[in-house]
Parts: structure tokens; sequence; C-alpha cells
């Protein structure tokens, strides 16, 4: 019914699948893509996976937030395949590339440099991004900052008072 939630409209150009439950919006990369990704991130310095998660949502300018259960499976698979180490760091895990990994990467190269650039590319959004992203970025901070327990009376009516100012000049456009 509502095909343009699902990517179906004449102005979405890519087709993105829909995160079930996250609320992380659309999906950006499979899995064989997200390998290149997380093991550069992790060659260019050891992290923690939620620091995985955080740098690529700065990456991408706030539009893409994998989500811990797409991140922790990918590192243990990487770690199987022995392209990460992982050392116990308090109650968390660090990793961090080991030779078999980053010759990994020196053999893909060209591949990881255009999936780098792509998450930098849709950061910019030469048009200012695709609707369904900037819909699900809008989403999260209405849910980000119009619940909770700090939350206002006031904060939720001025919330109200700017989507319907969007609603209305959306309408407008002719």
């Amino acid at each position: 019914m509502f095909h343009f939630f699902r990517g179906h409209h004449r102005l979405h150009h890519e087709h993105h699948h829909h995160q079930r439950g996250g609320g992380r919006g659309p999906k950006m990369f499979d899995a064989g893509a997200m390998r290149y990704v997380v093991l550069q991130l992790i060659a260019d310095k050891p992290r923690h996976g939620y620091e995985i998660i955080k740098e690529l949502e700065a990456l991408t300018g706030g539009s893409y937030s994998p989500s811990p259960g797409a991140i922790y499976p990918l590192l243990s698979m990487m770690a199987d395949m022995g392209h990460v180490d992982i050392v116990k760091d308090g109650n968390k895990k660090l990793y961090s590339v080991l030779p078999e990994g980053q010759q990994f990467l020196d053999e893909n190269r060209n591949m990881v440099d255009a999936y780098m650039a792509r998450l930098v590319e849709n950061a910019r959004g030469e048009d200012g991004g695709d609707l369904r992203t900037l819909m699900h970025a809008l989403k999260d901070a209405v849910i980000t900052r119009g619940r909770g327990p700090r939350t206002s009376r006031e904060h939720v009516d001025a919330i109200r008072a700017i989507l319907k100012r969007a609603i209305n000049d959306i309408n407008q456009l002719s």
C-alpha cells in the first residue's frame, strides 16, 4: 500500500532493504561489502565494536548506523577467517587487523576504496541525500527528541509545530 516507504517511489534512486525492528534506517551495504569497510576501519586503528558502529555513523554524517546484530557477528566471522585479532580489554573486546587481514585489504584495494568513498559520498549527498535516508533521519530525530524521561511538553509541542510546517511546505510544492 505505502510503496513510497519501501523505496519504490520514482524519486528513490537506490533499492535498500528495510531493517526490521531497529529503526536504524535503510541498509547501506550487504554483509560482504560491510566486511571491507569494517576491516579497513580496524586496519586504520584497533577498535572496539561500539567504536566501529560510531565511526560508520560519523563517516555517513549520521545517515547510517549499523546495528550491533550486524557488526558483532561480522567481527566474529573476520576473526574466524584470521583477518582480525580479538583482545579482551576489560569487559570489551579490542579488534586489530592481522597480516592476513591487511593482505586481504591490499589485494582488494580498489573495492575497499570504492566502498569507503560510497560512505563519504552518501554523507555529503550531492543532492542533499535520498528521500528515504532523510525520512529515517527525521524519524530518528523525532523519536530521540520526542520521547524519554527528560522530554518536556514544550519540546513535544515544538516538534509538532516543526513537523506541521514541514508537511505544509511540502504540500505547497507544485
